[in-house]
């Protein structure tokens, strides 16, 4: 796995010390972007919360999320939450260390008090003494949130006196793009009340069955006010893939008001990813699953056919002088004020996502604005699959057939790549392994770029003959005596 260190800078440690109107709750915040651009210590909110025992232990379970690794648990996994300040809400973030479970925290309007939230993303520091503080709150005294540095202590500052070195893995930053475009196919599938919800996530393992390194996935559907489990995906099912994994929201059931579920529509018996919601007074925590604990999103590939194109990378520059750090980003908003097609949009905010710009909010069907604090543009680079579909293409390994197919020479193999309703299938075992479950093999991959290469060349083939040669250097034509 590739991995780059990543230094958080932090003015001071987090606390939770007394104040003179109850507690106070001062998270440090690394460097980020703000509408004004790069800031070592952005502020987004001096404030108080609503429900200060919901939100602290809510935060917490951000940061158990953080700190878990569901799947190999001997490996270290220790990353501090993202939180991002849309004008009226703030939005807590986090990744398992396995990439397998995407935890957010979002506090709405109703559950901050007494400041307007700022703008931006950055990483807040939540130590072990900070969790500790945390997990001791107690009673209904005010809590006072300051995200950020105050501004005696800004003029005062000579520099940052706390660092954290991490090592960052290349697929945690794809996990937020791809669970973003995951998310993006969920309907709400239930809705349980706060006892239902309570006695359901209660009764959910905490461990792996059997002791192993993960249980396997389970299958429940709405049986009246409640889930109950079935032993196969019929209609209406929703996909539970390792319930172990959701134990962080035992931290917050005490003050839940309810749980939604959301997930795709079933199809056939394949593990599917699901996402999970707590809903809380004034805020929402929503736990999204991996269709194996095994199995991190980084690898789902539902962002490749966005990063293939050409046209969604232009696209991607236009949407992202519209976006102005807006909680709702409306794809049909933004195809007014550009002037491109919905689809184009859509494809331009996938893009976007894998770049850290912008996430997806499920309960409100709506994209967000951020600006991750890394350089995630590593993300695309470093694309595996990607990568290698760009290699056969440059070495002219695509020779296209008829309509739709194309032969694919990758080693000492051929493959044989067809379209059909829009989708390519492959010969390869990694098409025979997923079935487009997990996104375009190289293969078609690199088929999808040369037969956008040659559709380009085309209209230009009559009038200018050495741009369609151009073209045609990087996609072969099918040998004599190819299959088709």
């Amino acid at each position: 796995m590739t991995r780059t260190a990543h230094t958080f800078a932090y003015a001071r440690p987090s606390s939770l010390t007394a104040a003179a109107a109850g507690q106070a709750l001062n998270l440090e915040t690394a460097g980020g972007l703000t509408p004004a651009g790069a800031d070592a210590h952005p502020q987004f909110f001096a404030g108080f919360l609503s429900a200060p025992q919901a939100a602290a232990r809510a935060l917490l379970a951000v940061a158990d999320v953080a700190a878990a690794r569901y799947y190999r648990r001997t490996l270290p996994a220790s990353l501090d939450p993202v939180v991002t300040g849309n004008g009226d809400r703030l939005r807590f973030e986090s990744f398992s260390g396995c990439c397998g479970v995407y935890a957010r925290l979002d506090v709405l309007p109703e559950g901050l008090r007494g400041a307007d939230t700022g703008h931006g993303t950055t990483n807040v520091d939540v130590n072990n003494p900070l969790r500790e503080a945390l997990s001791r709150l107690s009673g209904d005294d005010p809590l006072h949130l300051r995200v950020g540095p105050d501004e005696m202590a800004v003029t005062t500052l000579d520099g940052p006196v706390v660092e954290k070195k991490v090592p960052l893995p290349e697929r945690w930053l794809r996990g937020f793009a791809e669970s973003q475009a995951v998310t993006t196919g969920f309907d709400l599938r239930a809705e349980l009340t706060a006892a239902e919800a309570t006695r359901f996530l209660r009764s959910l393992p905490r461990t792996a069955v059997g002791g192993g390194a993960a249980s396997g996935a389970l299958w429940v559907v709405p049986a009246g006010r409640t889930l109950r489990p079935t032993t196969r995906p019929v209609p209406g099912a929703v996909c539970l893939p390792g319930p172990e994994r959701l134990a962080a929201l035992q931290r917050v059931l005490r003050h839940a008001t309810g749980l939604r579920v959301y997930g795709p529509a079933p199809a056939g018996a394949e593990p599917t990813a699901s996402a999970w919601e707590v809903t809380l007074p004034g805020m929402r925590l929503t736990l999204t699953l991996s269709p194996e604990a095994a199995r991190g999103f980084s690898g789902e590939g539902g962002v490749l056919e966005a990063l293939a194109t050409d046209a969604a990378a232009e696209d991607a520059e236009l949407v992202s002088v519209l976006l102005a750090w807006e909680p709702r980003i409306d794809p049909a908003d933004l195809a007014e004020q550009s002037g491109l097609p919905v689809d184009r949009v859509r494809a331009a905010l996938t893009r976007l996502g894998t770049a850290g710009r912008v996430g997806y909010d499920i309960a409100e069907a709506a994209y967000f604005h951020r600006e991750l604090p890394y350089d995630a543009r590593r993300a695309e680079r470093h694309n595996p699959r990607l990568v290698a579909a760009r290699s056969l293409l440059a070495a002219g390994a695509v020779a296209l057939g008829g309509p739709g197919t194309a032969q694919v020479t990758s080693g000492e193999r051929r493959y044989q790549v067809r379209e059909s309703g829009g989708a390519l299938s492959c010969t390869c075992q990694w098409w025979a392994d997923h079935r487009g479950r997990r996104g375009p093999c190289k293969h078609a991959l690199a088929t999808r770029m040369a037969l956008r290469a040659a559709a380009s060349a085309a209209p230009s083939a009559s009038s200018a003959p050495s741009a369609a040669s151009s073209a045609s250097s990087s996609v072969s034509p099918a040998p004599s005596g190819a299959a088709r």
